[in-house]
């Protein structure tokens, strides 16, 4: 115990977490790093998850518990699906809700960050294309003429390796239906005609019958 250090700055936390990672690693504890990040920076639902992990390991006993909704992502996208629509947050509140400040400070790589924005920028386009899909009628959403087309099924296609294959097998029976053996896939054919044109060449014969010219 005399290792830790009883502070809570940024440093110093990741100090006394790192003397905790290797005996995570030492000891070969089922302990996901993802939940010891996101505990480091406080993200939504890792320290819940964390700590019932190592009430599991510690006690041998499983934690009954119902299960999630939504998958554990340790974003707050289940609690923003709780708000009615208008409170939602937008795309650049998603990022400040779900990238930490110690996150940035602790890896100050600018491709890092960008890349971590990004993913939440995505995810909160995807979670907004959902509503569109769920609720169509609040968007004023209206079905395109693909939409409103009749689907009708395919008409059956028989593969002509499905065909030899039959023919080829000993167990088939002698009778067939007489339209089996007359189906053939469909095709379409070309509806463009091209006409062929006959061109009349010059007779480049007698270019080299002129008289050669001296100066």
């Amino acid at each position: 115990m005399h290792s830790f250090y009883n502070r809570d700055s940024l440093d110093l936390k990741q100090r006394n977490w790192y003397i905790l990672k290797n005996f995570i690693l030492k000891n070969q504890l089922d302990l996901k790093m993802a939940d010891v990040d996101g505990t480091i920076h406080c993200r939504e639902g890792a320290a819940a998850q964390l700590t019932e992990k190592l009430y599991e390991i510690l006690t041998n006993r499983k934690v009954k518990k119902v299960p999630p909704e939504m998958p554990i992502d340790y974003t707050d996208s289940a609690y923003q699906m709780q708000l009615p629509m208008h409170a939602r947050s937008t795309a650049s509140k998603a990022v400040k809700n779900n990238l930490r400040l110690t996150e940035v400070l602790a890896d100050q790589n600018l491709i890092t960050c960008a890349q971590k924005s990004q993913k939440i920028i995505n995810d909160h386009i995807d979670h907004r294309r959902q509503e569109r899909v769920e609720d169509p009628d609040r968007f004023g959403i209206k079905p395109t003429l693909g939409d409103r087309c009749v689907r009708r099924p395919e008409p059956p296609q028989k593969l002509q390796s499905e065909q030899s294959h039959l023919t080829n097998t000993t167990d088939v029976p002698s009778e067939l239906p007489a339209d089996s053996t007359n189906e053939r896939p469909l095709t379409r054919e070309h509806s463009v005609h091209f006409k062929e044109v006959e061109v009349k060449q010059m007779d480049k014969s007698a270019f080299y019958q002129l008289p050669i010219q001296s100066y």
